[in-house]
């Protein structure tokens, strides 16, 4: 009855995981939720009741394909000013999130059995999206500085894959940032190879410390593809984000859009397009920085002192995530299931891997929690480690 493209394609892990901590007595950090205590509504429903001013009823109409122009030239002006990247508006799609990105890559790029290098670990909502089309992954370690450049050459070696997907700016789930030697050895390892470089990138502008790195499309300009979203900095709800590709792949981006739903929701893309006309975005996510660097100072600090110190974790620069690895042979979902009985939660490291199961790792968020629940919480998980070490 139903095809083989979806016969065997999991469920979001991470989505039963949300069901499971949506218990009020479960402290979670668990999800990738921006702190809603932040979310601009007074300036929403300003730029809402102004937008249906000026434009009227055409608010409410279809609209074009490739998205609201006057959004597409806000987005270049920002990768202008934070990246000094000169990308033309027709080199920007609209999509219902950048979820949606993923999926239509998928569709103009992969045939079954089709090989795509993916980070070890790596977001796990690009596993799935990518997955859905039958991809063979070839996983490549990340670390601190980025992506393991020499099993990269290894793995372009042995195959012919098509794409690469990266989150190089405070990477889901460990919260690395690729330094920008390791950017640049990861292109001229990719250069002449034929493979698009996916640069997924919702994190970015949310950084603590440290300096802004450079896009790979400034080391690889004709073979990279940028993904963006509003959902990290402005609200998760409009679900807007936005493909930058080159020529060739944005005809084939523009005929797998129209097939899939026409145009992304025209009215957000105005009600965006207002509110960062007349807001200042840098302001709001000094805010939202502020923030968050703050819970992640109070989360690391409940680790240091009560985790085991046989246990690592990284500190990030930015973003939402940090991610801990336990001593070889403990299980981060026997710890998770131990967890769940002392109501507290995160997501098992197995779903962010291909290839691997009952690994020793795990990713924690630490925007979405106050103070008092993050100190609860990380005491609450400190036990379980010490009863499973």
């Amino acid at each position: 009855m139903f095809s083989n493209r979806i016969s065997n394609v999991p469920k979001s892990f991470i989505r039963e995981i949300l069901k499971v901590s949506a218990d009020p007595s479960i402290i979670s950090f668990a999800g990738g939720l921006p702190n809603g205590d932040l979310f601009p509504i007074e300036n929403i429903k300003a730029a809402t009741n102004k937008v249906f001013d000026i434009v009227g009823p055409s608010l409410l109409q279809y609209s074009n394909s490739e998205g609201y122009k006057g959004l597409r030239e806000m987005i270049a002006k920002r990768y202008k000013s934070f990246y000094s990247l000169d990308i033309p508006a027709d080199n920007i799609l609209i999509t219902n999130g950048s979820q949606q990105g993923l999926d239509l890559l998928g569709k103009i790029f992969l045939n079954e059995g089709d090989s795509v290098v993916m980070e070890e670990p790596g977001y796990l909502g690009a596993i799935q999206a990518l997955g859905v089309y039958k991809a063979d992954f070839l996983p490549v370690p990340v670390s601190a500085d980025g992506m393991d450049v020499e099993k990269l050459k290894s793995v372009l070696a042995g195959n012919n894959p098509k794409l690469i997907y990266t989150v190089p700016n405070f990477q889901n789930p460990s919260g690395i940032t690729y330094t920008n030697e390791n950017r640049k050895e990861v292109a001229d390892t990719l250069r002449g190879s034929g493979v698009y470089m996916i640069e997924d990138n919702p994190y970015a502008e949310l950084r603590f410390s440290g300096t802004n790195k450079k896009s790979f499309m400034e080391f690889l300009p004709d073979h990279t593809i940028l993904l963006g979203t509003v959902s990290k900095t402005i609200v998760p709800s409009f679900r807007l984000g936005w493909i930058v590709a080159p020529d060739e792949v944005m005809e084939k981006l523009l005929v797998a859009k129209q097939a899939a739903d026409l145009h992304t929701n025209y009215f957000c893309q105005r009600i965006v397009d207002q509110f960062l006309s007349d807001y200042s975005l840098d302001d709001h996510i000094e805010t939202i920085k502020a923030l968050y660097l703050s819970k992640k100072n109070t989360m690391i600090s409940a680790i240091k002192k009560n985790f085991p110190e046989n246990v690592s974790f990284t500190d990030p620069e930015g973003g939402m995530f940090l991610w801990v690895t336990l001593p070889e042979g403990i299980s981060s979902m026997k710890l998770f299931d131990k967890a769940i009985e002392k109501n507290v939660a995160f997501v098992p490291g197995d779903p962010f891997y291909t290839n691997k199961t009952d690994v020793n790792s795990f990713r924690l968020n630490y925007t979405n929690s106050d103070e008092e629940t993050i100190n609860t919480g990380i005491k609450r998980l400190a036990e379980c480690i010490k009863e499973m070490l």
